[in-house]
């Protein structure tokens, strides 16, 4: 699963192109490599069952706070425009530009505020397992 998780990333960073035309052309950045999430816990072993990959697209306008949530399963996303701050119950901080790479934390209580003048925008990877929650609301499954 993460083999598949990996080659779906590279494949969304090229546009499923091959370039053998020009290859040097091609830059690759890498933007995160952890067996950590952000706030330096181990991530967890991947969970039994059929892989699934979600990927969202999130729009966060100025001044919006997100519910307090956790997820159950792995997601890294990279911010692609405005700023974000991720909080942990435990008060823990993650201050967000965009460019910026996070691999979240998984079953911790935390929620995303957008503090800047112009909409958050994030693009988020879950390796998640078919007909498992991907996140969890503090009040019931997303």
């Amino acid at each position: 699963m993460k083999k598949l998780f990996w080659c779906l990333c590279l494949s969304l960073l090229f546009g499923g192109h091959v370039y053998a035309r020009e290859p040097s052309a091609v830059k690759v950045d890498m933007l995160a490599k952890t067996g950590s999430s952000w706030n330096g816990k181990p991530l967890p072993e991947y969970g039994q069952g059929t892989p699934e990959v979600t990927i969202l697209r999130i729009a966060i306008p100025p001044g919006v706070r997100l519910p307090l949530h956790k997820h159950p399963v792995i997601n890294a996303g990279v911010l692609l425009r405005g700023k974000l701050t991720v909080v942990t119950e435990d008060q823990g901080v993650l201050y967000m530009e965009a460019g910026d790479a996070i691999v979240e934390v998984v079953d911790t209580w935390h929620y995303g505020k957008n503090e800047g003048s112009e909409t958050a925008e994030i693009i988020v990877f879950y390796a998640g397992i078919q007909g498992e929650p991907i996140t969890v609301k503090a009040n019931g499954p997303e």
